[in-house]
């Protein structure tokens, strides 16, 4: 049985969910977070110490501006409201991606980060702005500036996921089989599922569907 110890998920399909169920993609966006709250609980359940969630790629920067701005103020009411709910629960927030938003939202953002910092039953990775080839030219930048020599080691160590170890498991919502620039080079050996349900028709079931699918494979790395 595979050891589970890193789940990373690109949440996929609030948008079309919405407009399918309530004619408005924000309303997606709303049922795609209440998603995020039951699978944190399921993770937990399954002592996965750390959940990746795609929430926002430097991509998304392309979708209309109130799209954005409801997203965002999502964000921060999540936060503002469950930040300490979840300190509670030894749960640590990281950000990856880069922090250039509203100054109230990256306060919060930074304010999370600090009062997290040394929880330790789950962390959760937000990946936020997040993009994962300006990730790979930024660890190449630093690996130059520090003449250091480029090989896997360094190059990991000067990603933004350092100290994190590679998903084990990836999963994408949404019926689309595209890993959309997250985390390329980490998931190299990761097991994938692509899932048909939209995010927020996802449940705690299919989560443990797909864990138990998981368990069961045997893998590899390159051996026989």
């Amino acid at each position: 049985m595979n050891p589970l110890n890193h789940v990373a998920i690109i949440m996929d399909g609030n948008g079309r969910w919405g407009l399918k169920y309530k004619n408005s993609r924000n309303a997606g966006h709303k049922a795609g977070l209440k998603t995020v709250e039951k699978i944190i609980k399921a993770t937990i359940k399954n002592k996965i110490k750390f959940l990746t969630l795609y929430a926002f790629s430097t991509e998304n920067w392309r979708r209309p501006q109130k799209e954005i701005a409801f997203l965002f103020s999502l964000l921060e009411n999540f936060l503002s409201n469950r930040l300490n709910e979840l300190h509670n629960q030894n749960i640590r927030i990281k950000i990856i991606g880069k922090k250039s938003f509203s100054q109230r939202l990256n306060k919060l953002l930074n304010l999370s980060e600090k009062k997290t910092l040394k929880n330790d039953r789950l962390q959760i990775n937000l990946a936020l702005n997040y993009g994962s080839k300006s990730e790979l030219i930024d660890a190449f930048k630093k690996i130059k500036k520090n003449k250091e020599n480029i090989n896997e080691r360094n190059l990991s160590r000067n990603l933004q996921t350092k100290n994190i170890p590679d998903p084990d498991l990836l999963i994408r919502t949404g019926n689309t089989k595209r890993l959309s620039n997250f985390l390329l080079w980490q998931v190299a050996y990761s097991e994938i599922f692509f899932e048909k349900k939209l995010w927020p028709a996802f449940n705690e079931n299919d989560y443990k569907r797909i864990i138990k699918e998981y368990k069961s494979i045997k893998r590899n790395f390159g051996k026989i």
